[in-house]
């Protein structure tokens, strides 16, 4: 029979971690925080390992979060009341670990049931030691009663299932799976700085296994991912890290050197340096963006990389001073969205987002389309493109456009990767693969 006392109190930094992702998931699940604002805000462990367990653990328990709730519901004689709701999240990272890490199940237990004390919380100690270690002896029994359960055989919200299965009858049980696995670590080579068979051959010396990211002519794909600061020349500005299809944007623009481009939504500005990039940086390009802070960001990766554009801090859907004079002969429109296409990466957004919001972002799509569409110069292309999975806010919201402008064109993008739509081309998660993209890139006649 287990031993029904506490375990031993392991090192305290582990324990602090443990503490420190029950607060974040807490602070999502319970309270709508982004995770990524979260993580900002919180005084993480000054290990980069500890740090790093932090991640794993919070964006793990989010991507099975029905998992881990039904798991917590059979173990629990009775829900916990809402002020322990930060011990609640705290019981989920336990049984996180559990179920989906290496790590020893006696260190595991070990260091959650500490991390009571960490979160003021020392009385229920024991509760977390009896419920964890009940999962230990009664694992395969507790796995099995919840196997049916539709919550955690498709772990998103019930209005994001219906949507994803109107738009993708064919895909959405493969879309949800693939939404659920970790995302490849994919880099940019910065083609101003050296080739990518170049930086390939250097990360093979070292060691690193990476491989040409298909459809990108300066995208290549990690076999592990690392910190950026262990990746070769990284602080040089030599590569980004950058989904391939993210990555596609700059291609699909085609912006010349000496064009002159508008960024209209920029942050955080890879698309922004991959355009300028592609034009080996002679580009006049003015990156927008409605968040100042965000821009800063925009900002620092640009020096990074040796790239100059005109960064300004305005609202898209009003345009106006200087930066506003039609003529642009490319304009990238990368809109506000519902995100769901990148769900592996922000594993939040599933709990953040509400179906409402959909109606509310296709208002402000529809707006900032609208608004900036008299920028572009005759002759001129714009390329649309969301991070989204749902039609509503891809190839709807452009069919919708193309009613209202019969003098707009849609540029065919036969060539490109992804799945057709009536109008444009969806990029869908997968696993190994690019992130879900959408692009769709319209163009005003000459006269």
């Amino acid at each position: 029979m287990a031993d029904p006392r506490p375990a031993p109190r392991p090192d305290g930094s582990g324990a602090a971690a443990r503490a420190t992702a029950a607060r974040a998931l807490h602070q999502v699940r319970d309270r709508g925080q982004s995770l990524t604002r979260v993580l900002q805000r919180l005084r993480l462990p000054a290990q980069a390992a500890d740090r790093a367990l932090v991640q794993e653990m919070t964006y793990g328990a989010l991507r099975t979060l029905p998992r881990l709730e039904a798991l917590a519901g059979q173990l629990l004689h009775r829900p916990l009341p809402k002020r322990e709701a930060e011990l609640q999240a705290l019981i989920l990272i336990g049984l996180y670990q559990l179920t989906a890490m290496k790590t020893p199940p006696h260190a595991a237990v070990a260091a959650t049931v500490e991390a009571t004390r960490q979160l003021s919380r020392p009385g229920k100690a024991g509760l977390v030691n009896a419920l964890l270690r009940r999962f230990l002896r009664e694992r395969e029994t507790l796995l099995a009663a919840i196997e049916h359960n539709p919550r955690v055989r498709w772990p998103v919200p019930e209005w994001l299932r219906e949507q994803l299965r109107r738009d993708w009858p064919d895909d959405w049980e493969r879309i949800i799976a693939a939404s659920d696995t970790r995302a490849p670590m994919t880099l940019r080579v910065n083609p101003l700085r050296g080739t990518r068979a170049d930086y390939l051959a250097e990360l093979a010396a070292e060691g690193i296994d990476a491989a040409p990211a298909a459809g990108c002519p300066h995208g290549l794909t990690l076999a592990h991912a690392r910190p950026t600061e262990r990746l070769p020349g990284f602080v040089e500005g030599r590569v980004s890290v950058q989904d391939a299809g993210a990555q596609l944007a700059a291609e699909l623009l085609e912006a010349a050197p000496g064009t002159r481009v508008l960024d209209a939504c920029a942050a955080p500005g890879g698309k922004s340096a991959a355009i300028l990039e592609r034009a080996g940086g002679e580009l006049a390009l003015t990156a927008l963006d409605v968040d100042g802070e965000r821009l800063q960001s925009v900002a620092a990766l640009l020096d990074r990389l040796g790239l100059r554009a005109t960064l300004v801090e305005a609202d898209a859907a009003r345009p106006e001073g200087d930066w506003a004079a039609p003529g642009f002969e490319r304009i990238l429109l990368d809109v506000p969205c519902s995100a769901t296409g990148v769900i592996r990466r922000h594993p939040d957004i599933k709990w953040l987002r509400r179906a409402e919001d959909i109606a509310a972002l296709c208002d402000q799509q529809r707006a900032i389309l609208e608004a900036i569409w008299p920028l572009l110069a005759p002759g001129g292309r714009l390329l649309y493109a969301t991070c989204s999975l749902l039609g509503d806010e891809n190839h709807r919201q452009v069919a919708a456009f193309l009613e209202r402008h019969p003098e707009a064109h849609e540029c065919p993008l036969p060539g490109a990767p992804g799945v057709a739509r009536p109008h444009g081309r969806q990029l869908l998660p997968s696993s190994g693969g690019s992130d879900g993209f959408y692009y769709a890139l319209l163009e005003k006649p000459a006269s």
